[in-house]
């Protein structure tokens, strides 16, 4: 069968190579065509275009940019119709995909979606075009399943792909990395950013300024695969700062704490069971719309998911210099550091365990058949 699918940004790259390699196992004549990242184009099948081309941020770049982004949807609905997939799977960047679910399902095209909208978050009224467009959803998060019951939609649970991807990655040798790296004997402090530079931007400096107040440790930036070195360097300067590139995993699995920008990380973080604090600030403009249209009471994934108060989160203003010193201290308390840990054991338990891709690709192909 044909399937096409649509990804973006470097986490829905890396689910929909999971998915990708999945649905193969389950169909292994599956044409693919996509758009996505380096990861799928790895697993095989035609890349249409790069997540690079399209990764705005923020309700302020998006207006920026709405002329090309209204070329590349109508340029998607050529393609996908030239294409005549059996079924249309669509990852996370509601945005996009759902312009084009609503689309596809006018023109009789199956559509599958996998990783559900933020609908809980904020506008819930897009449950209705959801239900309307889209024939079957594939949820990661325990309490979405709950929330579109509500509205009369049965969705599947199928877990979450980031303990997959994480128990199938292959182990490194601590003592090698630290070599290969020039890390020394140092605990390791990790700064995860982001992948998109206005959020790097605001908030890498404020990272960076705490090196010298923690010299007895090692930070370590983990670059995003979207970005280029010579963009980093610009805020390390001389910094004692290490970057590391695309390699976000291994060094989470050697660190002893990190800053995170929310977001997927936040959670990846936590499945490695490295303590620490939450961060993210935007635009002022879009920043006070979020505000006004997002109704929940925390911003990371782990914290939504236990339902309380995990991981700190310093949003906005409260991303300051010495809240973020305060904050960093105290995950390297040892009483708040188990706490942690214990924790986060708790939240890898209501994640469902492992098995997220392959369910969904079965379903999907099921699915497909079916019609």
């Amino acid at each position: 069968m044909k399937y096409y699918i649509l990804a973006g940004e470097a986490s829905g790259d890396l689910h929909g190579a999971n998915l990708m390699k999945a649905l193969l196992k389950e169909d292994p004549k599956a044409e693919i065509r996509f758009w996505g990242g380096d990861l799928m184009q790895e697993v095989g099948g035609t890349l249409v275009k790069h997540y690079k081309e399209r990764a705005f941020m923020g309700f302020v770049e998006v207006l920026m940019n709405l002329r090309k982004i209204l070329g590349m949807i109508s340029f998607c609905k050529r393609d996908i119709a030239k294409f005549k997939p059996d079924v249309l799977v669509l990852i996370d960047n509601s945005g996009f995909n759902l312009r084009i679910a609503k689309w596809a399902k006018q023109e009789g095209i199956r559509t599958n979606y996998y990783i559900s909208p933020q609908v809980w978050a904020s506008r819930a009224g897009r449950v209705k075009d959801i239900k309307r467009d889209v024939d079957e959803m594939f949820v990661i998060l325990p309490f979405e399943k709950e929330f579109y019951k509500k509205y009369d939609y049965d969705v599947n649970f199928v877990g979450h792909p980031l303990i997959d991807g994480i128990a199938g990655r292959k182990q490194i040798d601590e003592e090698s990395f630290r070599e290969e790296y020039n890390l020394g004997d140092k605990e390791i402090i990790a700064l995860l950013p982001g992948s998109r530079k206005q959020e790097i931007t605001k908030m890498l400096p404020v990272m960076l300024s705490l090196v010298e107040e923690f010299s007895e440790y090692q930070f370590v930036v983990g670059g995003a695969p979207s970005q280029t070195k010579e963009f980093y360097q610009t805020f390390i300067g001389n910094k004692n700062v290490k970057l590391i590139s695309n390699k976000t995993y291994d060094l989470l699995s050697v660190s002893h704490a990190a800053l995170v920008g929310s977001g997927t990380a936040t959670l990846e973080t936590a499945l490695f069971k490295v303590p620490q604090v939450v961060c993210y600030k935007g635009s002022n403009i879009s920043y006070q719309i979020a505000k006004r249209i997002i109704t929940l009471e925390y911003i990371s994934l782990v914290n939504l998911i236990m339902d309380k108060e995990v991981v700190k989160e310093l949003i906005q203003n409260d991303f300051t210099k010495e809240n973020l010193k305060t904050e960093l201290e105290s995950i390297l308390n040892q009483k708040k550091r188990e706490e942690l840990f214990l924790s986060y054991f708790d939240l890898e338990q209501k994640l469902g365990g492992k098995g997220a891709s392959g369910k969904t690709a079965k379903l999907i192909v099921e699915g497909a058949n079916k019609k």
